[in-house]
């Protein structure tokens, strides 16, 4: 059964996922918050609770805390309770691993007002409703990487069994590469248009150093824009380009440096990294990073900040991509992948060798095993 706050709708699912939901029964509170989505989480418990009442469940799995009133439903009916963390929340309001202002993800993204007030509010209702901990309220605890899984320990003093997330199934991994020389020197960027994915760092400091280096270098950034803040920030990456004396352009089929395609299919996305030589991820701190192992699928070298899960899960610290910390050793990384053959078929190898081991398949099987010890 699929339970959310807000209307479930699946019909999309095969397009966006390549998984087919239809056939699971759902249930909601039937309405939506766009403009407050992350404050729908607060409302979790009275979904699941809900679902308790009305169906015989064995076991509930979230991906978000577990609130304390589905804890004490699941205590007293013998339900097992699984949470699937992705980053853990409490870090900001239980003094942990990282105090608010010094991580750059979230001091990006709600560091400054009307933002940051939205985010301390959305804490504080999160203090009240939540479980307290994990490791004492919830049969298994889950983390999506080991830079996750070790914050989760510097709050709670244990560490969450790490289980990557896989690529979505209808990201199919390629069987073989186009070579170095058939290819152009294409840069590409995926991710949602917000702050935190940096994407004014790469056309303002990035970019403009790179071509000082590398002949007819392009960077094409694939994002949604959705929201008020995407579209905003879309605006923003767009005008700075611009002032760079970057040439900007929305078609991928045009003669520009940079490209910034809104709300693109997966098709379009695909045939850009058939023709790339590889993938940029910018974000610092990123909890996952599901668009670097898509990068990685189309068999693209990845170059990743030296932070967050794509540092230490994906790449895994340089063995499966290359990462950086400053401006200069971004361009570094990348213009090595552009001009040098051998580094770049190297780590094409080695990004397909790690994606192989993310399949959706491979995820059930590694889940399955774990929620078998609990039942």
């Amino acid at each position: 059964m699929l339970v959310s706050p807000t209307r479930i709708d699946v019909s999309r699912y095969p397009e966006w996922f390549g998984v087919d939901l239809s056939a699971y029964p759902t249930l909601d509170l039937g309405f939506e918050l766009r403009a407050f989505g992350m404050y729908t989480r607060l409302l979790e418990g009275f979904a699941i609770n809900k679902a308790l009442k009305r169906f015989d469940v064995g076991i509930v799995f979230k991906d978000n805390p577990m609130p304390r009133g589905t804890v004490k439903v699941a205590k007293r009916h013998g339900i097992k309770l699984v949470e699937y963390i992705h980053f853990p929340a409490e870090v900001f309001v239980k003094g942990g691993w990282v105090q608010f202002a010094d991580d750059p993800y979230h001091a990006q993204r709600y560091g400054k007002f009307p933002m940051n007030i939205y985010f301390r509010v959305y804490l504080a209702l999160l203090s009240r409703i939540v479980r307290s901990n994990p490791f004492t309220d919830v049969d298994l605890v889950l983390s999506n990487s080991e830079w996750s899984a070790n914050i989760v320990k510097s709050v709670y003093g244990e560490k969450p069994v790490v289980l990557n997330p896989p690529i979505p199934p209808n990201v199919g991994i390629v069987e073989h590469a186009k070579p170095f020389d058939d290819r152009e020197n294409i840069v590409v960027m995926v991710g949602r248009f917000g702050v935190e994915k940096r994407y004014h760092w790469v056309v303002q400091e990035v970019l403009p150093r790179l071509e000082k280096l590398v002949s007819d270098v392009r960077l094409y950034v694939f994002g949604s824009s959705k929201t008020k803040s995407s579209r905003g920030y879309y605006r923003r990456v767009m005008s700075l380009a611009l002032e760079t004396g970057l040439r900007v352009s929305t078609d991928i089929d045009a003669n520009a440096e940079v490209y910034l395609v809104e709300n693109a299919p997966r098709s379009a996305i695909n045939s850009v990294m058939n023709r790339a030589k590889l993938f940029l991820h910018a974000a610092i701190n990123e909890h996952w990073g599901v668009a670097v192992t898509e990068a990685m699928a189309r068999s693209l070298p990845v170059v990743v900040h030296k932070s967050g899960g794509p540092w230490s899960d994906i790449v895994v610290g340089s063995l499966h991509g290359l990462g950086y910390t400053t401006t200069e050793e971004a361009v570094e990384m990348v213009s090595k992948l552009l001009t040098d053959s051998s580094t770049w078929s190297y780590y094409s190898r080695k990004s397909l060798e790690r994606v192989r081991e993310l399949t959706f398949n491979r995820f059930i099987e590694k889940a399955t095993q774990l929620i078998k010890r609990i039942l």
